[in-house]
This record gives structure tokens, sequence and C-alpha cells, in this order.
């Protein structure tokens, strides 16, 4: 009995010790292995509508609408092609708020950078076992909690009563924050109303995600490229000019991604922080709401689209995708 079931076909083997084979799930099962391009259609399929209808057909819908322009009479969308709501992005007003954002966009993402290196060079060189699960709690931690409960906490932070002014006059140093205020570039009379505040609390938001790319970037130069470079006589800041830093910027190149755009993007904190000077999200948050003038903020939109394609364009150069 044992030599003729030995003998068997392996299919018949097979049905015979699993059980449930004959079921529904089974015949599932069956199908799916004899056909797996169908399980992988299956299991597409969802998602790629998801990804095509909700994600990428409002984007074209918004595209759409910024071709078309709003009766400045009667306040109603003009359904006809034109290209007058994009003249108007260089109108000077309009123009000063992209310029602005880029601006800071930009120097969000260089200071985030260099507060950020330090931070990585040491998580990915000296720490170990627990200091490391610590450095990845510190990064994560502020990620945790609530977005605007920390813009409002910078809010506080930055006032004039704030904890900050009291640093400050402790140390008689209030004449030094009077007269960065002052400064026709910080644009407020208080840090928790000015380009300086916003600038801070953007950094403060972002830098996470400058952080660990960075760090990981970091985490794969080999040790021993850094020993030959100081073997062969190079001093620690050539060493990291021609051997560290090179082989981070993609890890950098990655991490500003995420801080660029999120900084171009946002209107949020200018909105709680800043002056009344607006960058692109407020503007798009009031041509939309306020002012009504759909095309006008869908122009808008498209704005920090076309800047950050051509970003990403550039950064996919440096292998930066490598990095994430």
């Amino acid at each position: 009995m044992t030599a003729l079931a030995l003998t068997k076909p392996a299919a018949l083997r097979e049905t015979s010790i699993l059980p449930g084979r004959g079921g529904l799930f089974g015949r599932l099962s069956d199908a799916f292995w004899r056909h797996p391009k169908l399980l992988l259609f299956l299991m597409l399929t969802p998602p790629l509508l998801w990804l095509g209808i909700i994600y990428i057909g409002s984007l074209i819908a918004l595209l759409l609408q910024s071709f078309f322009s709003i009766d400045d009479f009667s306040g109603l969308v003009n359904y006809e092609f034109t290209l007058a709501t994009y003249a108007q992005l260089l109108s000077p007003t309009n123009f000063d708020i992209i310029i602005r954002t880029i601006i800071m966009a930009a120097l969000v993402t260089l200071a985030s950078a260099v507060v950020a290196f330090p931070i990585a060079y040491y998580a990915a060189r000296y720490a170990q076992g627990k200091w490391k699960a610590l450095f990845y709690l510190g990064v994560m931690l502020p990620l945790w909690s609530s977005y605007l409960v920390k813009i409002y906490a910078w809010k506080l932070i930055l006032a004039k009563e704030g904890i900050l002014t009291w640093i400050f006059a402790k140390l008689h140093l209030s004449w030094l924050l009077d007269g960065v205020l002052n400064l026709p570039v910080i644009g407020g009379n208080s840090l928790s109303v000015s380009y300086l505040g916003t600038f801070l609390v953007f950094v403060y938001v972002w830098l996470p995600y400058m952080i660990l790319p960075t760090q990981a970037a970091l985490e794969r130069v080999q040790g021993n490229l850094i020993e030959a470079s100081s073997d062969l006589g190079a001093t620690p800041s050539q060493t990291f000019r021609t051997v560290l830093f090179p082989l981070a910027l993609p890890g950098i190149v990655a991490g500003s991604i995420f801080t660029f755009s999120l900084t171009l993007g946002d209107y949020i904190i200018p909105q709680i922080i800043g002056s009344s000077r607006l960058f692109i999200g407020q503007a798009v948050y009031a041509q939309q709401g306020t002012a009504g003038n759909v095309p006008l903020a869908a122009a808008f939109s498209v704005v920090p689209i076309v800047i950050m394609a051509i970003y990403l364009w550039l950064a996919k150069k440096q292998g930066a995708f490598d990095a994430l």
C-alpha cells in the first residue's frame, strides 16, 4: 500500500495530504498559483485606482482650472482656455510672494542641513546600542505630537512675553533682540510675528526629515575610507571636503527634498507665526477661499509643482533617491 502511494503523481499526493483544497479558497489559491499575474492585478488595482483618480485626477483638475480665468464683473469662472491667469503671477505682488517663498524654503533647507549633519554624524559613527535607540526616539518624538500644538507652543515661546524674551532680558541682551527685530528683513516687532520666527519654526518642524536621510547616508560611509584619508596626510577639513561630504551628499539632498517641498507648500506656520506678507500656501488659501478666485489659486498651486519637478530631476542626478 505504501509503495502504491509513493507511485501516485505528485498532484494526487498533494491533494490527498492537504485538506480543504476542494473548497472555494482552495480553488482560488490554485487559480492564483496558476495565474500569478491575476493575483498581481487584483492587488495593484485598488491602490492604482486611488492614486489615479483621487491623487493624479485632482492634480489634473487643478491644472485645468489654472487655464481658466475669473470674470472681473460677475466674479464667475470663465471656462475658456487662456494664459491670462499665469500672467497674473508675474505681477509685482504675486511675483514677490513666489520669490519670498522660494528664498524661505532655500534658507530653511540650508539651515536644516547645517544643524542635522553633526547630529547625524554622531548617530552614524559613535552611537551604539541604547544610545542609538535614544537618538531615533529623540528625532522621532516631535513627529508624534500634534502639528498645531507645536506651532502654538512656539508662538508662546517667541512672543514678547515668552521665555525667549525673558532669557534675553536676564542676560541683558534685550538690545540685541530689539536690534534684530528692527531689521527690515525680519518683518515684525516680535519674533512671534516675523520672518525670523517663521524661519525658526520651519527649521524645528522639518529638521527630522533632514536628519534621518543624512544619518542613513553616513551609515554607508565605510570607516576605512576616513582612516585612509588620514593616513595619506589629509587634514580633518580636507577629509570632510573630499571624502565625507561627497559621500553624504545624496542623503543631504534626499532630506532637502522634504524640507524644501514642505516649506514651499505650507501655509499654517506662516499664517500663525508669519507677518502680513504672504507665502504661496497662504496665497492659495486666500484666493480659493476668501477671494473665490479658483483659477489664480490653481496657478499658484502649479508653481511649487513645477519647482519640485525641476528640483527632483536635479536631486536624482545627485543620487538622492538611493539614500531614501
